[in-house]
């Protein structure tokens, strides 16, 4: 699956899923209303490396970001964002990117990554441990699903040294 940096626009191409995963309230925990020229501003941060997962036909299916998750002396742990459009779950796109972007973090000199936010219910959770991260710790009833009620927020972790 070819994967490569994101230019300015494939913005077009990601809005239609970003809107659709963040307006269905059950991953971010980003406003479902955000307005788009808000979600391009979070997703395409001129402080991300930003990047695409095309199909065969070159249609974008997902996206992820690579981002310093702290500054100063505690840059080299990195962050990182992934959404893939539910039309094309379950085909490898969300496993694709993670091994993408964890090369590039390694690349790029960051020895660890961390999620701060991973709500506990999603099927991310699986696809994270089986990479190797590890659950620190999680904010009890922290996230109000749609379906589930009051769920935790998982903090993950993986050394990448």
């Amino acid at each position: 699956m070819p994967i490569r940096e994101a230019v300015a626009g494939d913005w077009p191409r990601i809005w239609p899923f970003w809107h659709r995963i963040v307006a269905a309230a059950e991953t971010y925990a980003w406003d479902p209303r955000t307005p788009e020229e808000t979600a391009r501003a979070l997703w395409m941060s001129p402080a991300k490396r930003v990047y695409v997962a095309e199909d065969p036909t070159g249609e974008v299916v997902g996206s992820a970001y690579l981002t310093p998750n702290y500054g100063g002396p505690a840059a080299g742990v990195a962050n990182a964002g992934f959404m893939v459009d539910p039309d094309h779950t379950g085909r490898g796109v969300g496993r694709a990117l993670a091994e993408h972007v964890l090369r590039e973090a390694r690349a790029q000199g960051y020895h660890a990554m961390v999620f701060n936010a991973v709500v506990e219910t999603t099927p991310a959770v699986a696809l994270w441990k089986s990479l190797g991260f590890t659950v620190l710790g999680t904010v009890p009833g922290a996230y109000d699903h749609p379906r589930h009620g009051r769920v935790g927020l998982h903090i993950m972790h993986k050394s990448l040294d």
